[in-house]
């Protein structure tokens, strides 16, 4: 191994470590963290000895693929079991270890994780079946353990990044189906920046050119506004210490995605955000009320998802100013939310419902494809509406009077024969709105048509409803 490969991997190493130190330090005895440390160590020598001469297509020695996987691990919260499944989560897939290896060395939980990540193999199915079965595997263990799809969130986004010596085909076969599947997922998990940054390394395989346009535009707009943004930044900056108002600034370009390959305007304003952390939710108005009264505010482009987050779970206060010569994005918040808006799921003190979840993934499973990756897109936003009793449901945003026919029970979606809401009689494909209340009126045979199918966006519905058109054709 290289030199430089050495240092790679002690600096990354030791970066892991300093992060699980920074995260967990605090609440464990240095006992029980010296031991968690030991396990780490361990499960690093055992991957890098199973892993032993084998190289990546790229020709890279294989270990640093696992290494790389868990330092997004440790930088997003991740706890130590977690951090030793990302260290040998293919050990049980390309090398002689058996699952019962790691589960006798680390227990249960590493192996449960390990196993969650770990694909199917069978010698007489087909590599299309064997994918749809290792999604299913996936998916079945990630409604009881979130953890193990974050991790599979690392291994993708590493993957992609290091995916050049694959053939070209298959670089945009492995780029569509993150956009279909991780992308959604990572956003119902409210991790936006991940959500983000796989969708810029899935376009920029499926549109290198424009990938590449894009890349340099961005650079010309950075050398043509270092001095305006260096200017703009100390203003603010002044502002806030004479307020002794403490405030990071950092800078944030927008990223390549499939939304700016077919955007027509990309000026400045549409490629760069000022954000702003501050300690606490008072600070974020002040802040705003420092910044409208030293640039003046653009009337329409206020948001306010602090204390009301946005339909992926962003919280931020975001406005766009008039600042000299130019109009600036700026998102504000603290940085306690800031640690929500980047890791979700996993950051300390982020409020996941759990069970709405749950019932998600289960009713993606119940399908006869791997799972309904329309419905999974359309499902990362959610709406609550209620019942005539009061009773309240969680839903995709988009979802129609059918679709709640359909949460309630099988039988009351066949039988639907329109619906009220607010006390107003809609059809069937009517969309709900947050915070409606529902009544469905039915018949007393099933009127299930073709264009249902059309009308309704969840799994359950639709898997409900392609069975029985299917066991009207049989029966006919």
């Amino acid at each position: 191994m290289a030199e430089f490969d050495k240092q790679t991997e002690t600096r990354l190493m030791t970066d892991i470590m300093e992060l699980l130190v920074t995260h967990y330090g605090a609440e464990l005895s240095d006992d029980a963290l010296d031991r968690e440390i030991d396990r780490v160590e361990q499960a690093f020598s055992d991957a890098r000895s199973s892993h032993e001469g084998q190289m990546r297509k790229s020709g890279e020695p294989y270990v640093f693929h696992p290494l790389r996987v868990t330092h997004l691990a440790a930088r997003h919260w991740m706890d130590f079991p977690s951090v030793i499944a990302a260290l040998l989560h293919d050990v049980v897939e390309d090398t002689p270890v058996t699952l019962e290896d790691v589960r006798d060395k680390y227990g249960d939980e590493v192996a449960h994780l390990v196993d969650g990540l770990t694909k199917v193999q069978s010698k007489i199915m087909s590599s299309d079946d064997l994918k749809k079965e290792t999604y299913k595997k996936t998916m079945l263990v990630a409604i009881d353990d979130i953890r193990v799809l974050c991790l599979k969130f690392w291994d993708r986004i590493d993957n992609l990044q290091t995916i050049d010596a694959l053939l070209p085909h298959k670089q945009k076969l492995i780029a569509e189906e993150t956009r279909k599947v991780y992308v959604p997922l990572a956003q119902h998990l409210g991790m936006g920046y991940v959500a983000t940054q796989l969708d810029s390394l899935s376009a920029a395989l499926l549109y290198p050119r424009r990938a590449n346009g894009y890349k340099q535009l961005v650079a010309e707009q950075q050398e043509s506004t270092v001095d305006f943004l260096r200017k703009i930044k100390g203003k603010i900056v002044n502002s806030c210490e004479q307020q002794k108002l403490d405030v990071f600034v950092k800078d944030r370009w927008r990223p390549f995605s499939v939304a700016s390959v077919h955007s027509k305007q990309l000026g400045f304003s549409a490629l760069y955000t000022l954000e702003v952390q501050v300690n606490r939710t008072m600070d974020a108005y002040m802040f705003l009320g420092i910044l409208h009264s030293l640039f003046p505010p653009i009337p329409g482009k206020l948001r306010d998802h602090v204390n009301s987050s946005s339909k992926h779970g962003y919280q931020a206060l975001k406005t766009t100013v008039q600042a000299d010569e130019l109009r600036l994005r700026v998102e504000i918040t603290t940085r306690k939310l800031a640690r929500f808006n980047e890791s979700g799921v996993l950051a300390p003190g982020f409020k996941f419902r759990h069970r709405h979840f749950q019932f998600l993934m289960r009713s993606l499973m119940d399908g006869e494809s791997a799972f309904d990756t329309e419905s999974l897109r359309l499902a990362s936003a959610t709406i609550q509406v209620y019942t005539p009793q009061g009773e309240m449901k969680t839903l995709p945003e988009g979802s129609s009077i059918l679709d709640f026919a359909f949460d309630i029970h099988d039988k009351l979606g066949l039988h639907a024969r329109r619906g009220q809401i607010n006390g107003h009689t809609r059809q069937l494909k009517t969309r709900l709105l947050d915070g409606d209340q529902v009544m469905v009126e039915t018949s007393d045979n099933p009127e299930v048509l073709p264009k249902w199918l059309e009308w309704a966006i969840t799994p359950r519905a639709r898997n409900s409803i392609r069975r029985y058109l299917r066991n009207r054709v049989r029966e006919a």
